[in-house]
């Protein structure tokens, strides 16, 4: 929203969709003129309406709704915000909770990430509304992008060093403390012996520091969320360790020796949280460590034509149309068009797939890929945000900020997580003094079951996951769109494949070049090739492009004419030549019996006539590509029903289904059918998957429960797309289900972890069976130990089932 005060009205520009026309236009500009104090006007061309307004009389949401009733849209914006200050689960929960209050916002915070993403309506909400209500929540935000990403980690990384600092001078302060604890409990073997070692008056100067200073930040924390009508991990911290500390205090100051003090015990949880955090912050960057390393790939000068010369410029002030020069060896700065000298790139970092791809001119070069041993000129086309590795690092990014379902039950839990724990620490300071009549230790059990408790491993266990799961993905060229997808793909119990670039090929090549009598294959070959030179159809650039291969000198044909259905005829170097299909063969009265064995075995058959004479047949396929037969069985294995879609003949069907190891097809489908296959197959109650790589596979990768489309396939089909499958290679839908099932079990161990971690440690806890040390390591490590158990997600690999 861009909104100033003008006197008594403001300004508001908003983005509209819908309008086809110019019709439209008028008619929302007619419908917001109505309302009282609006001045409006509405850009077809940009499609924008710039409105004046007197917040007196109406308001953007008014605005908003009367356009809606019009019937047009006002699209909305997305925003990622970086967020500090997170401690835990309930603290992600605060922030979606205070969001999801404003009108039109839509919200999910990840707490391994530190990043929001949110969707809004303009007009309803704006950048600096959203970033305003997080710090309003008790966070710092700022608005977060591919442009702030170094900045973001510079800023992470200097957090870090502080809390580092921090920790060692707060170990420095407690060390003694725990040396006595450990001497005490040495001699007597019983740490609540009244015989301090260390003098009460020196423990409580080593104490208050790490208490009031090292920990101050679960002080501003706990109040914060208090302050927002929630609670969280700092709460806890706080509460228990103030407990402690307060009671050793009095003890000390009244001069009690007979009662023990628990300086160590307060001083020491602070310093093991604070140690649990450091490490669960080191394990949470190697999380997204897989986006770092793409994210570095790309280098940051270029070398560009300018006047004449070759000069170094920084990549960021490169425009599409810039003409720049990669030599051997050297990466590619942004996306390009070869326009001289021929290579091999490998673009293994972008697609998985380790063997280099010939570059040559046309050829399209991508963002970070690596030149092999030859000069590459090329034209810029896609620069900055607009690469090829920018838009896999945005999609990744957005997979690992969104909420898979798993989720849900977690973030239930952790919304009443906190007043729970608080209540049953109350209960059992009261049971223990009520029953045990025991002041001391109530007071012990309570606080040993405040800091043992620990949402953060419930905030921790999916996130993390999804993060290094995306991130493995896109090492290996498959990149998953959001969290809701990689859960489902785990479930997939049918897949549908396209035949046409999907199984195979995508471009039909001569497969059978077959002679009648004493004839020469290759004079049948010269003579259709010739004969084809003016066709765009793809079977005759088939035939053209083998007989070049061949090394065949083709000739210009004369008196070309062509018969829709039949084949055409012309005149090539004084020979009268006819090609035709098998029907048109009948029709002249040729025996068709060779061609029907080659039509049977999936090919298209093209019949060579000159002079009234039968030459022979030539054959043409679109070929199975080398690698689907092998992830047909993959799939099979990992137990996925493959079943094809094809607008072939059935008899091409039978053949290519044979050839690729698939039971089950369904031959002649027309495009606008394939929706109503997919349908159909998920009425018998099961998850369906789709994979094609066509704009007509567009409305079937809709209706699947999960979409792959390959990369090298239409737009159209990749934004349909669940799944986006760099390599076109039907593998990588068997690593995608794979990388799917290897992260969900790891999300289901993570989540195991943390809710049995809680449900037995509370109550041990709370029966006096926990020291509040020992509690405050065990909630340490249960962090640590679920961020770590994700990444061991980083020893998945592609080609494994």
């Amino acid at each position: 929203m861009n909104a100033s005060t003008n006197e008594e009205k403001l300004a508001l520009e908003l983005p509209l969709a819908g309008m086809t026309c110019a019709a439209c236009a008028a008619r929302i500009e007619k419908q917001l003129n109505k309302l009282p104090g609006v001045e409006a006007a509405v850009n077809f061309a940009t499609e924008r309406a710039t409105i004046r307004y007197a917040t007196a009389g109406t308001t953007a949401a008014k605005l908003v709704e009367t356009i809606r009733k019009t019937g047009f849209e006002v699209p909305p914006a997305t925003l990622d915000l970086a967020i500090g200050g997170m401690t835990c689960a309930a603290c992600a929960t605060r922030i979606e909770k205070q969001l999801h209050k404003l009108e039109g916002v839509e919200a999910a915070v990840n707490l391994a990430a530190e990043k929001a993403h949110i969707r809004y309506v303009p007009g309803l909400a704006d950048p600096e509304q959203l970033v305003a209500t997080v710090v309003k929540t008790g966070f710092t935000a700022s608005i977060s992008s591919s442009d702030t990403r170094a900045e973001e980690k510079a800023r992470k990384l200097a957090v870090y060093q502080a809390e580092l600092r921090r920790f060692w001078i707060s170990a420095a302060l407690t060390l003694p403390l725990v040396a006595q604890m450990a001497f005490m409990f040495g001699a007597t073997g019983d740490t609540n012996s009244h015989d301090d070692v260390i003098p009460r008056w020196w423990q409580l100067l080593l104490a208050t520091p790490v208490q009031f200073w090292i920990g101050w930040r679960f002080y501003v924390g706990g109040f914060n969320a208090v302050r927002g009508g929630a609670g969280n991990m700092d709460v806890l911290v706080a509460l228990g360790t103030t407990m402690a500390w307060v009671y050793s205090l009095v003890v000390t100051v009244a001069d009690l020796h007979h009662h023990h003090v628990y300086f160590e015990a307060s001083a020491t949880v602070i310093t093991l949280v604070l140690l649990g955090k450091i490490l669960e912050a080191r394990a949470k960057a190697k999380t997204s460590s897989a986006i770092e390393a793409l994210a570095k790939l790309q280098p940051q000068t270029a070398r560009i034509e300018r006047d004449g010369k070759l000069v170094d410029v920084a990549v960021a002030t490169l425009i599409p149309g810039d003409v720049f020069v990669v030599r051997a060896g050297e990466a590619m700065p942004v996306d390009g068009e070869v326009i001289d000298g021929a290579s091999s790139a490998n673009e293994a970092m972008l697609t998985g797939e380790s063997l280099p791809v010939s570059k040559g001119v046309g050829d399209k070069v991508f963002a970070a890929t690596i030149n092999g041993d030859g000069l590459l000129r090329c034209r810029a086309t896609g620069v900055g945000s607009h690469t090829l590795l920018a838009g896999i690092i945005r999609l990744v990014e957005e997979a690992q900020g969104s909420k898979a379902p798993v989720q849900r039950l977690a973030d239930k839990v952790a919304a009443i997580f906190v007043p729970v724990v608080v209540a049953i620490a109350l209960l059992t300071f009261v049971g223990w003094w009520a029953l045990a009549g025991d002041f001391t230790q109530a007071l012990v059990n309570a606080v040993a079951v405040l800091v043992i408790a620990c949402p953060c491993a419930l905030g921790l266990a999916t996130p993390t996951a999804i993060m290094v799961g995306t991130g493995q993905g896109a090492k290996a060229g498959v990149l998953i769109r959001n969290a809701v997808a990689l859960e489902m793909a785990e479930k997939l119990q049918v897949l549908v494949v396209d035949k046409t670039g999907t199984l195979t090929e995508g471009r039909p090549v001569v497969t059978d070049l077959v002679k009648v009598g004493a004839g020469d294959t290759a004079v049948l070959l010269q003579l259709a090739a010739s004969l084809e030179q003016g066709s765009t159809h793809p079977l005759a650039a088939a035939i053209v492009a083998r007989a070049k291969a061949d090394g065949l000198a083709l000739v210009t044909p004369q008196n070309v004419t062509t018969t829709a259905g039949r084949g055409l005829a012309g005149d090539v170097d004084g020979r009268r030549v006819r090609l035709g299909s098998v029907p048109w063969m009948k029709e002249q009265g040729w025996s068709a019996s060779e061609a029907e064995a080659l039509a049977q075995a999936g090919r298209s058959v093209v019949a060579v006539v000159a002079d009234d004479a039968l030459l022979g047949y030539i054959g043409i396929a679109d070929p199975l590509r080398a690698t689907s037969r092998a992830a047909v069985a993959r799939l099979n294995r990992l137990g996925i029903d493959v079943v094809m879609l094809t607008g072939d003949n059935a008899g091409t069907a039978r053949a290519v289904a044979q050839d690729a190891g698939i039971e089950h097809f369904e031959a002649e489908v027309l495009p606008g059918d394939k929706a109503a296959a997919v349908n159909k197959l998920k009425a018998h109650g099961r998850l369906v998957g789709m994979v094609g790589d066509g704009i007509n596979d567009a409305p079937a990768l809709a209706a699947a429960d999960v979409s792959f489309a390959m990369a090298a396939g239409s737009d159209v089909a990749m934004q349909a797309a669940d799944v986006t499958l760099m390599r076109d290679d039907l593998g990588s839908v068997a690593d995608a289900i794979s990388l799917s099932r290897a992260t969900l079990a790891k999300i289901r161990q993570n989540l195991f972890f943390a809710f049995i971690y809680n449900v037995l440690g509370i109550p041990l806890a709370a029966l006096g069976m926990l020291n509040p040390v020992i509690a405050g390591a065990a909630m340490a490590a249960s962090s640590v130990s679920v961020v770590s158990n994700s990444l061991l997600l980083r020893r998945w690999q592609s080609n494994k089932d």
